[in-house]
């Protein structure tokens, strides 16, 4: 656990190591390598910075060669070069050359600007150094840059990935208040998600009362995102309840809202309830998308009504739907539960046909079954369609498929080669 506290109180500390990064250095080995400020000769570029940057492999020789073109708007203003050059310098442990080139960028006259700001704060929390994206924030000031909300939120944001409650809170009251700052909706929504995440859901169902205090009306974001947590963790009484008061307070359920809902009673085993709220969504005019039926299908599979979810699936271009990958993994594996081995193939072959490929299990699975009733050349298709797909099938995998076709099965034994 990170020791987050506020009280400006996010010190100078200059290399964090981010749990979610993995360093190929200790920290300790990272601290007594020194990073001067000053630059280096400028580098001599005999093609375009942002091609060489991207070739670049040397963790040094890339921080050199971007801090030469501090002020070369083609490489500071290309988001995906700025996001690359972090990223790889995190992967490679050199916290140091981050914060230096970080740092030098906030004094340039990209530095007056909220929106670069609001990019340093992010490219901070992606490696993980959450006090110095904090404090930057906290010194926008010192840059001549102006601080909103927006800035607020992105340094928020940053903050709850370090799971550390109390820093997340403290910061959540207290900085708005040091720096002048208006919280909106998406700030609460933010904090909310993070304390859900956590599993501590009454905080965050206090958290929402708390805010309509001050003004601040939870929008459908707030309560899918509470709704969800607490379907999670089998509360649903409580999930309910806010779902009546959502819909008591004005604010209608959106897409997500029902895929919610619709997956709670999926899970819950109530298929038919399930689909009267795909009803329900269509008389107010919202179209369900892939994930509605995806659970649709599977609802109705795992209770036993197998018609019923073919007849959805064979519905689904009527709707505007086109299959997606989930969907054809979701019915080939029910169809291999159900013995429909040659429905489950004929999905295959379609879905292999566009590199979409079931689970392994569900593979194996098919191969048996059409083994067992004899549909060997149907199996050995398969099989040659899983040699394809890309990225590969591990060698052991390949091998378990084509052990398949070489199993006994009653007095009779298959044996095949590819």
């Amino acid at each position: 656990m990170l020791s987050l506290r506020l009280v400006r109180r996010f010190g100078t500390a200059t290399h964090i190591v981010a749990a979610a990064i993995t360093c190929t250095e200790n920290v300790n080995s990272v601290r007594e390598r020194p990073v001067s400020n000053v630059v280096r000769e400028p580098i001599e570029l005999d093609e375009p910075a942002l091609v060489k940057l991207k070739k670049e492999r040397d963790p040094e020789k890339l921080f050199n060669l971007f801090k030469a073109n501090a002020r070369n708007k083609l490489v500071v203003e290309n988001r995906f070069a700025f996001e690359d050059t972090v990223s790889r310098l995190a992967g490679a442990g050199r916290f140091d050359y981050i914060e230096n080139l970080l740092e030098h960028q906030k004094i340039l006259p990209q530095g007056r600007r909220e929106g670069f700001i609001i990019r340093i704060i992010m490219l901070y929390g992606k490696a993980g150094m959450f006090k110095q994206a904090v404090n930057t924030f906290f010194d926008m000031h010192l840059y001549g840059c102006q601080r909103t909300v927006k800035a607020f939120n992105a340094a928020l944001k940053v903050l709850t990935l370090s799971h550390d409650l109390e820093a997340i809170e403290s910061f959540f009251r207290e900085a708005p208040l040091e720096c002048g700052v208006k919280l909106d909706v998406y700030s609460v929504n933010i904090v909310i998600k993070a304390v859900c995440e956590m599993g501590i859901l009454d905080r965050a169902h206090l958290i929402m009362l708390e805010m309509e205090k001050l003004g601040i009306r939870p929008d459908v974001v707030t309560y899918t995102t509470l709704i969800s947590a607490f379907y999670k963790f089998n509360q649903r009484h409580i999930g309910n309840g806010l779902w009546n008061l959502m819909i008591l307070n004005g604010c209608l359920p959106n897409l997500a809202t029902f895929n919610v809902r619709i997956q709670f009673l999926v899970n819950k085993g109530r298929s038919w309830d399930a689909n009267k709220l795909v009803g329900l969504m269509h008389h107010l005019g919202l179209k369900p998308d892939e994930v509605t039926y995806n659970l649709l299908i599977k609802g109705f599979y795992r209770a036993g009504f197998l018609d019923m979810a073919k007849r959805i699936y064979s519905h689904l271009p009527d709707r505007g739907i086109q299959p997606n990958v989930k969907i054809y993994q979701t019915m080939i594996h029910y169809l291999c539960e159900a013995n429909d081995f040659d429905l489950a193939y004929t999905m295959s072959k379609k879905s292999m046909e566009k590199n979409w490929f079931p689970s392994i299990d569900t593979i194996l699975k098919l191969l048996e079954g059409l083994r067992k009733t004899g549909k060997i050349d149907k199996a050995k298709f398969v099989i040659s369609l899983a040699k394809k797909r890309t990225p590969p099938f591990s060698a052991h995998q390949m091998n378990t498929m084509q052990s398949m076709l070489t199993r006994k099965y009653g007095n009779i034994q298959t044996e095949t080669k590819l």
